[in-house]
């Protein structure tokens, strides 16, 4: 991101670790959005209270930045409006499909958006993919088929769908970020997303929300904090180390997902998680390995031709 100079990313054990509590705190706070889910919560109303809970959050980041609050002014608003119409519309199915398969199930097919991601980097911006990326994309939609298992599958079909639909919006938000992190720092451009968002949710809330008892309130206020925590985490986490040193950690997210299944919901993953999953990671990994060679090579060449 354009706010993570490389004289600050030396720091990789840190990166990794704070990339790490990240899934574990975003792993916390899918089992609430689920728990809450379970007792009645619209998902509206969760998105609310995580989106609100995340504002003060941005506010405090951007306050203690080196630039402050003039870093928010931006002429990328259009993009800002999409940004967060597609991101909003991307966490309302990636919390939606939470609550409707097992958490094991929805993050496995969530570990499929790099995979759509370079695909639309392909199709929409033109941008050269090789053979051996063309190849794991192939061998992942292989892993999303051995998963879902179309026509014979344990999962919901329509909670497949959703996650799937989910991955594949949370791709296109990925697209669009990238085309921000141009000219805008990461904390801003977290910051419009909440601007933008919050006026929406808030009324829907009034519409969708109501009264909940006290452990109902606690599961709200946990999606919040821990939302709040891991997005604080993940920004961090880019501050320590570049993006391909502390990406890998991001799949840590399946081993709460189904320690959390099985320990809260008795929820045990399917032989079509553990046979399909590996080949999800495998070329989310593939993929993001192809990228920073293609990046580093792209830099010498800079560099060589600045010399």
């Amino acid at each position: 991101m354009s706010d993570n100079s490389a004289a600050g990313q030396n720091r990789p054990m840190a990166g990794i670790l704070t990339r790490l509590a990240a899934m574990l705190s975003l792993g916390i706070m899918f089992a609430f959005v689920k728990l809450a889910g379970q007792h009645g919560v619209h998902v509206i109303e969760s998105l609310f209270y995580r989106q609100l809970t995340a504002m003060p959050l941005i506010c405090f980041l951007i306050w203690r930045s080196s630039a402050g609050w003039p870093s928010i002014v931006s002429n990328k608003h259009r993009l800002h409006i999409l940004r967060s119409l597609l991101g909003i519309f991307a966490m309302g199915l990636n919390f939606w499909s939470m609550t409707l398969l097992p958490l094991a199930d929805a993050t496995t097919i969530s570990f499929t958006v790099p995979i759509f991601a370079t695909l639309f980097a392909a199709l929409i911006l033109r941008e050269q993919v090789g053979i051996r990326r063309w190849s794991a994309i192939l061998i992942g939609f292989v892993g999303v088929l051995v998963v879902v298992q179309p026509g014979g599958s344990l999962i919901p079909a329509f909670g497949a769908a959703v996650a799937l639909t989910g991955a594949l919006v949370t791709a296109a938000v990925t697209l669009v970020i990238r085309m921000l992190g141009r000219t805008e720092t990461s904390v801003v451009t977290i910051f419009w997303f909440s601007v933008y968002t919050l006026p929406a949710l808030t009324i829907c809330a009034f519409i969708y929300g109501g009264g909940h008892d006290a452990q109902t309130w606690g599961f709200l206020l946990g999606i919040g904090i821990f939302g709040a925590l891991g997005q604080l985490c993940i920004t961090q986490s880019l501050r320590y180390a570049p993006v391909s040193t502390i990406v890998p950690m991001d799949y840590s997210a399946l081993i709460w997902a189904t320690f959390f299944g099985i320990m809260i919901f008795g929820q045990y993953p399917g032989l079509s998680i553990w046979l399909g999953a590996p080949i999800i990671i495998g070329s989310g990994l593939f993929i993001a390995w192809r990228e920073h060679v293609k990046s580093s090579k792209l830099t010498v060449a800079k560099a060589e031709a600045s010399a």
